[in-house]
């Protein structure tokens, strides 16, 4: 079929399926796809973040949700693109209450993947570009308010006089993000932060920490980095950025805040929040609340027999700042991902003796081969070649989960070959790599646990120099006053330790601040289902709980890195908004963790 133009192909398909929606013909719809095909939504059909997987699950989709979605206005944006057999198009359309946008791929004449998704809320559009506020009433006015008293009242009164409709428990990136969204859309937001400044949530992490993603990959919505930004980020810079940002962003950011409690009125609709200002405690009134605590939960510690016999310093990732006080010091580092990699640098750097205790293999993938093979639609000739940060995230988020899998495999072919030596080197060391579970590395370990992965950016070559100690493929059996008892009988002496042992599921801190009751309700957050170690099934075809309504009403979460924290906080916020409007939100179909797409 390719001897037709590619355009004219896309625009063919996209008429007949614009005719069978609209004659509700959901059978020559699906007619139109192929057998083994995908259709990911982003709220435009199913007000939720959901993956159709196969013909009858589309058509039932469609069944349920066309007659109050009325799609229409279906139209080609650009020109459409072939690739070994694959055409690709972008169109735009409406629905009874929304704009949206999407992208397709189709394969001999049908479609194998289509990803629709929402722009606008029809009616409560972003005041942007010729929209953008005036910002200045011209004319003469004795009651005239400034920009700057306007603001001094709103700040007094949200969260006093007035409630919030939305509170966001967290000020990190993903609170920040989210926050300047729902800005932007009017939702009255109050962002709460346990730390005394924005950003700090980074500058109190590690001495060394720097971003192991590009600046390409990691701008915050609506303010891009400037384009003399490094390309990798430190800590106290990134901090600063988000400080900056929430204040020219006019967040109402209430710093030195923790949440003590919220409970929820199933009858009135509304949270009750204690939340503790600086010592002061203040009762908040929202109709939603969004954890947006971080990509994880809690702190994962381990329980290590003889931690009590211990004489010298134990403690969690964390907890850790710097390893200056610990220069001369014998360290053990338990854990061998990104922060163990990270805290071992750090300690070499500052003068400990250090040993990385490996309990389970690694991804290691190289951060310059990432660079290079790896963020190609990030990066400065992606943007010579048209391709936008806002474009780039679009056609990352166009491919259903699971596809993602055999392209990764693909990558971690091209990406094995390539530093077959450093891998080898790495290996002679002693420490233990593999690339997942079905040899897919790094990022379905990301997206599937959320752990046993670095990107190296330096210690594996001290590792590999044996500048770095190293203890794998050994369990750990106690503690013992001044080390580490290992199953073989041998002993590690160690002044310190030090715990990357990870993170809890999102949820249980909801269980610490709700109640243990909604934690278990709501179910565990990220993972898909996919039936590896830590991440178990049944199939979910999406993030559990990421970005999309749980099974607590009015209780959301959002996080993640700053590219998927950049790009979801946009439908979180278009959810909350459409509720505040009043706007029907049918959703279509079950919460995370209660029943998967496929066995």
């Amino acid at each position: 079929m390719l001897e037709i133009a590619p355009s004219k192909q896309a625009a063919t398909w996209l008429s007949s399926f614009a005719q069978a929606l609209e004659a509700g013909d959901t059978a020559a719809v699906t007619h139109l796809f192929a057998d083994d095909c995908y259709w990911r939504d982003l709220l435009t059909f199913t007000w939720n973040i959901k993956t159709m997987e196969g013909r009858t699950a589309i058509r039932e989709m469609l069944d349920a949700t066309l007659a109050t979605t009325k799609p229409t206005a279906w139209q080609l944006s650009g020109e459409a693109s072939a690739d070994e057999g694959t055409i690709e198009a972008w169109f735009t359309f409406e629905t009874a209450s929304a704009l949206g946008q999407g992208i397709m791929r189709l394969n001999d004449g049908r479609c194998r993947t289509l990803f629709t998704a929402m722009t606008d809320l029809k009616g409560f559009e972003e005041r942007k570009g010729p929209a953008r506020p005036l910002g200045v009433r011209h004319k003469a006015d004795p009651e005239r308010e400034t920009w700057a008293e306007a603001r001094t009242r709103e700040t007094r009164d949200l969260g006093a006089g007035e409630q919030p409709y939305c509170l966001v428990i967290g000020g990190g990136q993903g609170g920040i993000m989210l926050g300047a969204r729902l800005r932007q859309l009017g939702v009255p937001t109050i962002v709460i932060e346990k730390n005394a400044r924005p950003g700090d949530s980074w500058r109190n992490r590690y001495r060394t920490l720097v971003l192991h993603d590009p600046v390409w990959y990691d701008h915050l919505p609506y303010i891009p980095f400037p384009e003399n930004w490094p390309v990798f980020t430190p800590k106290d810079k990134m901090g600063d950025w988000l400080e900056m940002y929430t204040r020219v962003m006019e967040l109402n950011y209430w710093v030195a805040t923790k949440c003590v409690s919220a409970s929820y009125d199933e009858a009135e609709k509304v949270w009750t929040v204690e939340v503790d200002r600086a010592g002061r405690r203040i009762t908040l009134k929202p109709k939603h609340i969004v954890f947006a605590t971080g990509a994880y939960g809690p702190p994962r510690r381990i329980d290590l027999a003889g931690t009590g016999a211990f004489r010298g310093e134990l403690l969690h990732s964390s907890q850790y700042a710097s390893g200056e006080k610990f220069r001369g010091k014998r360290v053990a580092v338990i854990g061998a991902a990104s922060s163990g990699h990270d805290v071992c640098v750090d300690l070499w750097e500052s003068g400990a003796e250090v040993t990385m205790i490996q309990r389970s293999p690694t991804t290691v993938v190289k951060s310059d081969t990432l660079m290079e093979v790896g963020f190609d639609i990030f990066s400065e000739k992606a943007l010579e070649r048209g391709i936008t940060t806002e474009k780039a995230d679009m056609i990352v988020a166009s491919t259903p989960f699971a596809l993602v899998p055999h392209g990764q495999r693909a990558f971690y072919d091209v990406i094995k070959a390539r530093d077959a030596a450093f891998y080898d080197r790495l290996r002679a060391s002693g420490f233990a790599i593999d690339f997942g579970d079905d040899e897919t590395g790094l990022l379905m370990k990301a997206y599937r646990t959320g752990s046993g992965y670095y990107i190296d950016v330096g210690a594996s070559d001290l590792i590999i120099d044996g500048q770095i100690g190293l203890r794998s493929g050994v369990g750990i059996k106690a503690l013992t006053p001044t080390g580490i008892l290992f199953d073989d009988g041998t002993e590690l002496a160690a002044d310190a330790i030090v715990a990357c042992t990870g993170y809890q599921s999102m949820n249980e801190t909801v269980a610490q601040i709700v109640s243990r009751e909604v934690a278990d309700k709501v179910g565990p957050c990220w993972g898909l289902g996919s039936g590896v170690k830590g991440d178990p099934g049944p199939w979910q075809g999406e993030l559990r709980n990421m970005w999309k309504p749980t099974a607590q009403e009015a209780l959301w979460f959002h996080g993640g890195n700053l590219a998927l924290s950049r790009f979801y906080s946009k439908y979180v916020a278009l959810q909350i908004k459409a509720r505040m409007e009043g706007i029907a939100t049918p959703v279509y179909g079950e919460p995370s963790n209660s029943q998967g797409n496929r066995p």
